[in-house]
């Protein structure tokens, strides 16, 4: 029963967030919106870790399936890949590096 609960709170927040996605046509998928919605619930302790963990490990532990269909995605794509690889090479690094450098700056003004 409480594994149900944890999937509805996870599917919930991702039905919310393509609702506001589609009715406020942002430029950002419902699942972004979604997990952005749980953020906020957790930061403001509308939703308690304990109500989630279960889930949220199971998703964290198989993460590598998430990226199965983006990498046959990009086998699909090979021949634009191959044309256009310094911008987004360039492209990853920068945004690899601006992740990094805002995710420690963030975790140090929290600690």
């Amino acid at each position: 029963m409480i594994l149900i609960k944890q999937v509805a709170i996870f599917l919930g927040l991702w039905l919310l967030g393509e609702l506001i996605s589609f009715f406020t046509h942002l430029p950002l998928s419902g699942s972004i919106i979604g997990m952005l919605l749980l953020v906020v619930g957790l930061e403001l302790k509308l939703i308690k870790t304990k109500d989630v963990k279960d889930v949220a490990n199971f998703l964290l532990n198989n993460m590598a399936m998430f990226f199965i269909p983006a990498g046959v995605g990009l086998m699909c794509h090979y021949h634009i890949l191959s044309q256009e690889w310094l911008p987004i090479s360039v492209a990853i690094v920068v945004s690899a590096l601006l992740v990094m450098t805002v995710v420690g700056l963030i975790m140090k003004k929290r600690s």
